[in-house]
């Protein structure tokens, strides 16, 4: 009897005993009884399936200026779930305990979609979010949790490293996915050393995101040499405008320690000061909103309006303190429209 968290795979390809994999970028061609890159895939008999269907390492209520998203749904409240594993190879990942532990694959808490959705109406959610490691490995019930969502109102967000299909990004858009944070971790030389990625794939789909109708916000994790030149920062800023709008948020975060670059490779957490100098350098470059994120209280997480430069949306932490944006989306002192949804 098959488990509940193991389920056929809806996307690859037969290749004689070999299956290519299709859910992203990665494109693996896996042999009989063989898993893929991020582990979370088998071929069995020919086919592929998912090991880690509802099976979650994490869940829990987070406000959705967690995820970092500052221009969608402000104020509210997204059921987060994560599983295990990445397909991409980071060694400064942030939630290491889950995104590098392949081995724990089918021993999390399997919860159905529809008990995930009893959940998001009983903790009083307004969305749901897939996030904490990569979203793109719980593909297949993504899309379930997100039909069900739709149904029901709620909202439907991803925190991923953007390396999915673009068969993979159709199907999220078509099941429900309202809004996508995008990481972008340096420039192209950089996440091809440390992530083993192609860094155009992600920029793609962040357009392609945006070309689908998704909220986009792109967040950066800033650290110390590995991303933080202002040659490095200044091409971010400056493609985000040019391939994707000055209107998109764009979060630039401290890192802290951890994983390989918190003992074999140590790398201190990134000063305050690097992160000031991030938010300048995209709003010198055009950007009309940046934000410097893991600094709680900092002015920088606030929201000013780009035409008269007064604050709008206040911020401490994750906590909205102060809103004064119009019910129309605009600013109440010049009238200048801000993107906001919801």
């Amino acid at each position: 009897m098959i488990e509940d968290h193991v389920r056929k795979a809806l996307l690859y390809q037969r290749r004689g005993n070999k299956v290519e994999c299709y859910t992203c970028e990665r494109h693996c061609i896996i042999p009989e009884g063989g898993l893929g890159f991020c582990s979370t895939r088998k071929n069995l008999n020919g086919q592929l399936y998912t090991l880690e269907y509802g099976d979650i390492s994490s869940v829990s209520v987070n406000p959705i200026e967690k995820k970092p998203f500052f221009h969608f749904h402000p104020g509210t409240k997204a059921l987060t779930i994560g599983s295990w594993s990445c397909n991409f190879t980071c060694p400064w990942c942030q939630n290491c305990d889950i995104s590098k532990s392949p081995q724990s694959i089918g021993k999390g808490q399997y919860i159905s979609p529809v008990m995930f959705i009893e959940l998001v109406r009983k903790y009083h959610c307004q969305g749901t979010s897939v996030s904490f490691n990569e979203p793109t490995l719980l593909f297949e019930y993504s899309l379930d949790i997100f039909d069900l969502a739709r149904k029901e109102g709620y909202y439907n967000t991803y925190v991923t490293n953007g390396y999915m299909t673009t068969k993979a990004l159709d199907m999220l858009t078509t099941h429900g996915l309202n809004a996508i944070n995008i990481d972008i971790k340096g420039e192209a030389e950089a996440v091809r050393k440390f992530c083993a990625a192609d860094v155009d794939i992600v920029w793609r789909n962040a357009a392609g995101s945006r070309e689908r109708g998704i909220w986009v916000e792109v967040t950066t994790l800033v650290i110390p040499g590995i991303n933080d030149t202002e040659a490095g920062l200044r091409s971010i800023a400056r493609r985000i405008k040019g391939e994707l709008g000055n209107d998109i948020p764009w979060h630039v975060s401290g890192y802290y320690p951890a994983y390989k670059f918190r003992n074999e490779s140590y790398v201190p957490a990134t000063p305050t000061s690097t992160l000031e100098k991030a938010r300048d350098i995209g709003k010198a470059e055009g950007l009309k909103y940046v934000y410097a994120g893991n600094v709680p209280g900092h002015p920088y997480e606030n929201t000013f309006c780009p035409h008269c430069n007064r604050s709008l949306i206040q911020r401490h932490g994750f906590t909205i303190t102060r809103y004064e944006i119009t019910l129309d989306k605009r600013c109440p002192y010049c009238g200048e429209e801000i993107p906001i949804i919801g």
